[in-house]
């Protein structure tokens, strides 16, 4: 776990050195679980997002697109039940005087059983070798099931605190279950206690004629508040959906991981509308297609996995997340949630406004069922950085940092190198870049030798570096050098356009959805 905790550091650190993310305000020392992304993250980042955008928008002839408005009339917030029900069970340790989530120490402690067990089965297999039988040793070995029965226990206790919101029980499960503090290592531990995570502030002009507004702490009530509108003007036969990325605020107490959990973060969510009993097989439905999206990264489909939620949020009658395993464990990217009629339901008795759509098959009007499939974009930043961050040994004592992300996320696609600086070399390099940056984000690099040019751009995730010597004047024909495989190949300049949008095009990565 050290180890893995050493790596995360790395990855943070190679994430500021390189341009991805900063902290922001850092010249007035910062302001917690708040980022800015620089020039290489936020390349990456709306790569992401287009990635996103395109496979609902355009990829779906029933999903269309809307960016609503941050701000939001209050009583949109009373009828979600983010005013009564947007809480965290919080706990602080007297010692230490830091403040915890208690279902997150929970959680990491069923973890830790999970851990127990993966250890000895990987012990057993290196023991054992190809003869190895994984179910027959779990079901035979006296640790592991020990280690289970422990497990299944506490999370079968921790799921019914959590649906009672039993706070006393949560307080007592870390008690019986002797989780300590990280920091002081001791069990001295307060009540458990709720609090509400939602940002609020005033508007208008005067004091007297101010309303008491929030930030809002989630995209979707922007989608249920315009169902109506976006039915109607875009004539959207059910099922249809709707999708948004936007900016959301959390006043997250226990902000940590780094950009996992922040205060100030960008949510992609769809809401998809269908027919009451019809829910749990779109359920289904976007719960593979999901899975399938992430999957089509290249990223290792061992590193991803469904978590069911033991709590139902309060609108839910189903939830999983995809989980992306990080060097701190597995950790949720994304949610599908079946979210019922509730929301629609809510703002119809809110607002007085009748919000149903008529069936012309079924020749009826009812609210729609809801399939919300909601992914952190920040998050799925920080999975990507992950899988790709690699430390190589090359040749005998060198090491390389690179990041072996997936091409078409790549902030740059391609660097344009001259050998040297002079002898024509740059001018043509330069002719190069011109021929290809309308297709595609490329860089001129021409400081220091090649070798560190090229770890320069391995550090970044560059997929192609290509190098302008004395031949190229001669013939034409340029110096490719592939990022993952160090290979180098000859090829004509001509066919520079062709080779990397092979590689980094969206198109073939589409293709693998369908």
């Amino acid at each position: 776990m050290a180890q893995q905790e050493d790596v995360f550091k790395k990855i943070v650190a190679h994430c500021k050195e390189y341009g991805f993310v900063f902290p922001s305000s850092e010249i007035y020392d910062g302001l917690g679980a708040v980022y800015d992304y620089g020039q290489n993250g936020v390349e990456l980042k709306n790569n992401i997002k287009r990635y996103w955008w395109d496979a609902m928008v355009k990829l779906n002839e029933n999903i269309v697109g809307i960016d609503s408005a941050i701000f939001m009339h209050p009583t949109i917030w009373k009828a979600s039940g983010h005013v009564d029900a947007f809480n965290d069970p919080l706990i602080d340790n007297k010692d230490s005087k830091k403040r915890y989530r208690a279902d997150v120490l929970i959680e990491e402690q069923i973890a830790k059983y999970d851990d127990k067990i993966a250890k000895e089965v990987a012990k057993a297999a290196k023991k054992f070798g190809d003869s190895f039988d994984k179910e027959k040793f779990l079901a035979t070995s006296v640790h592991c099931q020990e280690h289970q029965a422990k497990r299944d226990a506490l999370h079968a206790r921790y799921a019914k605190a959590m649906n009672d919101n039993n706070l006393e029980e949560l307080r007592q499960i870390i008690i019986d279950e002797e989780i300590v503090c990280p920091i002081s290592g001791t069990k001295n531990w307060t009540d458990v206690r709720q609090f509400n995570l939602m940002f609020s502030t005033e508007m208008g002009s005067t004091a007297d004629g101010s309303m008491k507004i929030f930030l809002r702490p989630e995209t979707a009530q922007g989608i249920f508040v315009n169902f109506l509108n976006v039915q109607k003007t875009g004539r959207m036969k059910i099922p249809f959906g709707i999708a948004q990325i936007g900016k959301a605020f959390r006043n997250e107490i226990v902000a940590r991981q780094f950009i996992f959990r922040m205060r100030e973060f960008e949510q992609m969510e769809m809401q998809f509308f269908v027919r009451p009993g019809e829910e749990l097989k779109w359920f289904e439905h976007w719960k593979k297609v999901r899975l399938n999206w992430h999957k089509a990264l290249g990223m290792g489909d061992e590193n991803y996995r469904y978590h069911d939620h033991d709590k139902l949020a309060h609108y839910a009658n189903a939830a999983t997340d995809i989980e992306f395993r990080m060097p701190f464990g597995f950790k949720e990217v994304e949610g599908i949630h079946s979210r019922t009629n509730f929301d629609l339901s809510q703002h119809q008795k809110y607002s007085g406004k009748k919000i149903q759509y008529f069936d012309p098959e079924l020749n009826e009007n009812y609210v729609p069922y809801v399939i919300e499939t909601s992914i952190g974009v920040d998050r799925m930043f920080l999975s990507i950085l992950c899988g790709a961050y690699t430390e190589e040994v090359v040749g005998d004592n060198d090491t390389r940092v690179v990041l072996k992300l997936p091409a078409v996320l790549a902030p740059v696609k391609a660097a344009i190198m001259p050998l040297v600086k002079k002898d024509g070399l740059p001018e043509k390099a330069r002719e190069i870049i011109d021929s290809l940056k309308f297709d595609f984000n490329v860089q001129y690099d021409e400081k220091d030798s090649i070798g560190k040019r090229y770890r320069r751009q391995d550090a970044i995730g560059t997929p192609f570096c290509i190098t302008v010597d004395h031949q190229t004047l001669e013939d034409g024909t340029v110096t490719i050098r592939e990022r993952d495989t160090m290979e180098q190949e000859r090829v004509a300049a001509s066919e520079l356009r062709n080779i990397i949008n092979a590689k980094t095009s969206f198109t073939e990565l589409f293709k693998k959805l369908m």
